[in-house]
């Protein structure tokens, strides 16, 4: 096979173990943004809509510093690296953010349940987990077409 090939065939032939590996690169920038926002705008007390706006942005923030490291450190200029990273992980994060959110905020009592409660922390869990179940075709289905985690796949 020629490089070309190969590499039609690395993108075309996108598997379901790419994709779950993108998706679990995701979940844990989102996590770690999603549990912090949660934990700082209910310890804050927060209205439901604030704690998920802030919960939403550190989301992003841990997502693209994950992806963004990397690239870094191989030597890609900064400009070029932020690029590279809004490209490999904006619509990923944001599918799982949207699922995230919605789940949450669709269990009754979760937002409000309080950080010692088992019922917000399950819904959380629960939240993330349906968030990566949903999010795992999107990023085949990007990774196919040579989007997503494919722009950055040598990088990590």
């Amino acid at each position: 096979m020629s490089t070309h090939e190969e590499h039609a065939h690395a993108v075309h032939g996108a598997t379901g173990g790419q994709a779950a590996s993108a998706t679990l690169h995701c979940l844990t920038g989102c996590a770690i943004g999603e549990v912090l926002g949660m934990v700082v705008g209910t310890a804050a007390g927060l209205s439901t809509g604030a704690t998920v706006v802030l919960s939403v942005a550190l989301a992003f923030v841990f997502g693209y510093a994950l992806t963004l490291t990397p690239i870094l450190r191989a030597g890609v200029a900064l400009g070029a690296a932020l690029g590279l990273t809004v490209a490999a992980d904006t619509v990923s994060i944001a599918v799982m953010e949207i699922v995230d959110n919605l789940v949450m905020v669709a269990v009754p009592g979760a937002m409000e349940a309080g950080l010692a409660s088992v019922l917000f922390w399950g819904s959380l869990a629960f939240s993330l987990a349906v968030a990566f179940v949903v999010t795992v075709p999107v990023n085949r289905w990007l990774i196919a077409r040579g989007r997503g985690h494919a722009v950055v796949h040598g990088m990590h």
